[in-house]
């Protein structure tokens, strides 16, 4: 009897670690799991105006938050103004020690982004609300929910689906489309979109016409993209009698963001996505920087120039 027992005490024994190897080994599974889960879409919400009644108006809009994992720092090292910044002297000495601590801060230690290195927490739809103002009606894009998306090396045209006239008997949902992005892509060019499509949504009113992204390049952040106009010319042909035909212009139009000088100077030490304090800057636009002449003969006898976009610049 004592033989046995000794057995089966032996066995115990043997068959511990590797039971508690297991359940560890599950633990960090589901850690792991719940880590990549957390691209999710949280509340935000943005005040759009006063309805009919001269009520305020907030909508939630929502954001996608990419970062989970992280603990918070006790509340009792932040004043009641700006977090973590009341210990500090001034605005300089607090993004002097900020600085430091983001640079000797492993990542595990805090927050972990939940889509891995190679990828990102983005919308995963969208939807349009259709808000009745004092002003007139006001469309709001509104995320319904976020997903992980991988970072694409390589500027393509992405699907990008949006619903129109929510939870009504005319909903439809267009693949209104975007453009990649990605770090990978040299400095100071984007991917942006070089040709739209359309697409008709009907309403009880009217039928609206949807712009939607039909390819994307690589350009500069101010860039041209072709806009075709048609137009009626009058030529002689070789026998020196007058034909109307139809001339095809490009004129050009001018698309992109140039540098606006918005800067955040002051992050939530909770959390590096949220900027508290942004430093406005000179803007600028995208506007046309050359042009060619197209001189013509129109229909009624008229000599008619139309001016082309030929190249884009930004101008403060």
């Amino acid at each position: 009897m004592d033989f046995l027992k000794t057995c089966l005490f032996l066995i115990v024994c043997a068959l511990h670690p590797i039971s508690t190897a297991v359940l560890v080994q599950g633990a960090e599974h589901r850690n792991m799991f719940s880590e990549r889960g957390c691209c999710k879409r949280q509340a935000h919400f943005i005040y759009v105006g006063q309805d009919i009644s001269g009520s305020p108006v907030s909508v939630d809009v929502g954001v996608c938050r990419a970062i989970c994992g992280g603990t918070q720092r006790a509340s009792s090292s932040h004043g009641p103004g700006l977090p973590g910044f009341s210990k500090h002297s001034s605005m300089l000495e607090y993004l002097r020690s900020k600085k430091v601590r983001e640079r000797g801060a492993p990542e595990s230690a805090g927050h972990v982004p939940s889509c891995g290195r190679g990828s990102t927490c983005e919308p995963a739809g969208r939807r349009v609300e259709r808000v009745l103002l004092m002003e007139g009606l006001r469309e709001v894009e509104v995320i319904d929910e976020c997903q992980c998306e991988l970072k694409l090396e390589q500027c393509v045209r992405m699907p990008a689906l949006k619903t129109y006239l929510f939870e009504t008997p005319y909903e439809t949902v267009i693949d209104v489309g975007k453009c990649s992005s990605s770090t990978a892509f040299p400095v100071g060019l984007s991917c942006v979109p070089v040709k739209f499509d359309s697409a008709l949504v009907e309403t009880p009113n009217k039928i609206d016409l949807i712009t939607t992204v039909g390819a994307c390049e690589l350009k500069l952040s101010c860039y041209r993209v072709p806009y075709i106009e048609y137009y009626y010319e009058v030529v002689q042909n070789s026998n020196g009698v007058k034909e109307e035909k139809i001339k095809e212009i490009d004129i050009g139009r001018c698309l992109g963001g140039c540098a606006t000088g918005n800067r955040c100077v002051l992050r939530s030490t909770t959390n590096p996505e949220q900027c508290l304090m942004w430093e406005e800057g000179a803007s600028s636009s995208c506007v046309p920087l050359g042009y060619q002449s197209h001189v013509f003969r129109s229909r009624h006898g008229h000599m008619r120039n139309i001016l082309a976009i030929s190249s884009c610049h930004c101008q403060q």
